[in-house]
This record gives structure tokens, C-alpha cells and sequence, in this order.
């Protein structure tokens, strides 16, 4: 099977000249031990997914750790969080870079341990599934946008030409019952189903958490809680809305996004790239899947993309909004994001009045759209989605 080079692969390998302990997460299925055992094939290696490994491992964690060596990789990590404080003092003997490569999909087992255990000895790492960018590269890409939406961007499923209708549905069966059930304690599955497609219906808007809990029978004090486990298993991510201070961008209601546009699709019921086509979620699809593309391309540079992402909304005017907002030093790129093929200038209009909102800030403006060729209206920049430059 043909290996797709990730674009995180320099930032790995830095971060392993660095730190004892490298800690890469990601959502399931994202290629975190093909990445790791590609780029390293030399150490020696553990999987806590199998079971006698993962009871050898909680038994006897020093006996374990002594009968693997160093350099060594420890896929599912948070199986067994014994190791850590073991790790920890193996670390600080031998204080050697690149010791320990650990890999995990739960962020609500594993950070609390890293946090505990090995905090200023770990370098950590996000990995998404496919960027658009990794698969142009490997001469791969979805043939038109409809594809690359519906389709998502998973290894397993893309590498092994899996329909996006079998995997998805069957992806989301497997994470609910082991990784929410299992692991979280999550009792009412049917309802936590129920509120994970609600989020789909709900993606780029803001999230009501009262109404989103009535809608399930919960409070809302439960599905904040719930949206915290999809964020930290790399489903969802929210998106914090603009303001003039930082009082301001944490008051206000951020916007729901998905990691993956085919799961998306497919929670939202869309079982073909011609229900696609059809449907009046395809403008908020694609939105999602431009500005995803940023946090891959922040994740693979070992940035953190929730830091400087914002959106928009002017809160007298509703029609008033700017979809993506990128914060740099005394600079701000605004993006337009249109799922159109024909440019129009009135895509631009909510660019134009931002700026009497800037104060001052420098802006650079564009609207994303999935035109063929880049076109200048009103002195804005169009450019395909393919073309962005961040």
C-alpha cells in the first residue's frame, strides 16, 4: 500500500531532537502509527490496543518499559497510565532527547496524565486526517470539490477505497461505543447519538446549549460537557468569535465546526455526492472544509490554530459576518468563504464594512470561492479555495 508523506514529518522530527518524550495526538483513524513508525523505523515499538500488551503494561509498567528499550513508540498510551511516572524517571536519569514517542486518540484520558507527569518534558503534536496539500503532493487529490467534500480525507478509508457510506457510519458506531462509553462514562448512548447529529445540523453556526439539551431531553450543563469530549477526541472544534478585546471574544457564542467534511456529510444524512449538490447545507460544508485546511496546515507546523481563528458577527445585523478571521501581529486577514463558482461582488460587501469595525487594524481581504480562476472585484481578491495562502 502506497505511503502518503505527512506534512507534520519535519516538525516530528524536530521536536524529537528536543524533547525526551513526544506525545502525538489526533482523532482515530488519522495515520498516527503509520506516521511514527514510517519516520521511525528504528525504535522499537508497542500497541496497548492489544490486550496482553496493555495488561503486561498495567501490571508491570517498569518491567514493561525495561523489556521494550529505548528509543521506543507507545501507540494508545492512555490505556495504561501507569507508565507515565515511570517514564518520567527514566527521562530525568538519562535526560537523552527522543526517548519515548506516544501516541493517543483520547485527549481526555491522556493530557491529565502528560500534564501530571511529564509537563516540560514532552513536546505534543496534533495529527488530522489528509490535507488537501498532502494529497495534491502524493498525486491523489479528490477529482472535483463535491468529491473532496463528501469523501473526507481519513487514511484508511481514502488508501483503501472504503465508500465514504460504509466507513463513516461505522466510524462514529465505533467511537461512541468504545472511545464515549467505555471511556468517558457516558450512559445514555441513544441520546449522545442524537446530540452528535445535532451538531452536524448546527455546524458553522453558534452553539445553544439550552436548546441543543432540550432537543435531547438534557441540561445544558450535560451537553457542554458533551461537546468537550468531541472536541477532545478531534470530531469538532469551535471557532471563537472576534472582538476588540479579549473580554469580548469570551463572552460571546462561538461557532461549531467538524474536523472531517465526509463525516460531517454523513451525519448530516447525505449519502452521495448528488445529495450533496442538492442539499442547502453545501455552502456551510464547504466553509468548513476551507477553514479545516488552516488548522491542519497550523497542526503540521506544531502551532496551536485556535489561538489567532476568529469569525465575525456584527451583533445589531446578523447578514453582517466575515466566516474566517486570521489574528496576526497588528494585521488581521479577513476571508469571505463562498461555495459559489461565479464571482460577485457582493461577496465582498460584509469585507468592506469591517473595516469601520477595525479601528485602524490593517486588513487584508479576501473571498475564498471555488471559481477557476482569481478575479479582482471592488478591489478584492477572489481566489479558488485551492489557491488560499494563509
Amino acid at each position: 500500500m502506497k505511503y502518503i508523506e505527512r506534512d507534520i514529518t519535519m516538525k516530528l522530527a524536530e521536536y524529537a531532537k528536543a524533547f525526551p518524550v513526544i506525545y502525538l495526538t489526533g482523532p482515530r483513524q488519522s495515520g498516527k502509527s503509520t506516521l511514527l513508525k514510517h519516520a521511525f523505523p528504528e525504535y522499537r515499538h508497542a500497541n496497548l490496543e492489544e490486550k496482553d500488551t496493555r495488561e503486561f503494561a498495567i501490571a508491570d509498567p517498569r518491567g514493561f518499559l525495561n523489556t521494550l528499550e529505548t528509543p521506543a513508540i507507545i501507540d494508545e498510551a492512555q490505556y495504561a497510565p501507569e507508565l507515565f511516572s515511570y517514564i518520567q524517571t527514566i527521562v530525568d536519569e538519562r535526560d537523552e532527547s527522543g526517548m519515548f514517542l506516544l501516541s493517543g486518540s483520547q485527549d481526555f484520558l491522556l493530557m491529565k496524565n502528560i500534564s501530571q507527569s511529564l509537563a516540560g518534558r514532552v513536546g505534543i503534536l496534533s495529527l488530522l486526517p489528509f490535507s488537501e496539500h498532502e494529497l495534491i503532493l502524493a498525486d491523489n487529490p479528490a477529482d472535483n470539490t463535491n468529491e473532496w467534500l463528501f469523501s473526507g480525507q481519513y487514511p484508511r478509508q481514502i488508501l483503501h477505497g472504503i465508500s465514504p457510506r460504509d466507513f463513516f457510519p461505522n466510524y462514529i458506531k465505533t467511537y461512541v461505543e468504545r472511545d464515549v462509553r467505555l471511556e468517558t462514562g457516558v450512559q445514555n448512548i441513544d441520546r449522545f447519538e442524537s446530540f452528535i447529529r445535532i451538531c452536524a445540523a448546527n455546524a458553522g453556526s453558534p452553539i445553544n446549549l439550552s436548546q441543543v439539551g432540550n432537543a435531547v431531553n438534557t441540561d445544558a450543563r450535560t451537553i457542554a460537557s458533551w461537546i468537550n469530549i468531541l472536541e477532545e477526541s478531534y470530531i469538532v472544534f469551535r471557532l471563537k468569535p472576534y472582538g476588540k478585546n479579549q473580554t469580548m471574544r469570551y463572552s460571546k457564542t462561538p461557532k461549531l465546526y467538524f474536523y472531517d467534511t465526509g463525516l460531517l456529510c454523513s451525519l448530516l444524512g447525505l449519502n452521495a455526492e448528488g445529495d450533496l449538490v442538492l442539499s442547502d447545507k453545501r455552502g456551510v460544508i464547504f466553509e468548513n472544509a476551507v477553514i479545516v485546511e488552516y488548522y491542519k496546515r497550523v497542526y503540521n507546523e506544531g502551532g496551536f490554530p485556535g489561538d489567532h481563528a476568529y469569525f465575525w458577527r456584527d451583533s445589531s445585523y446578523r447578514e453582517k459576518e466575515i466566516d474566517f478571521i486570521i489574528e496576526q501581529a497588528n494585521q488581521l486577514s479577513l476571508y469571505e468563504i463562498k461555495s459559489s463558482q461565479t464571482a460577485k461582488a457582493k461577496f465582498a460587501d460584509n469585507l468592506l464594512r469591517f473595516e469601520r469595525y477595525a479601528d485602524g487594524v490593517k486588513c487584508e481581504k479576501t473571498v475564498i470561492y471555488d471559481g477557476p480562476r482569481k478575479a479582482v472585484l471592488n478591489g478584492i481578491l477572489f481566489v479558488n479555495r485551492r489557491e488560499v495562502r494563509y
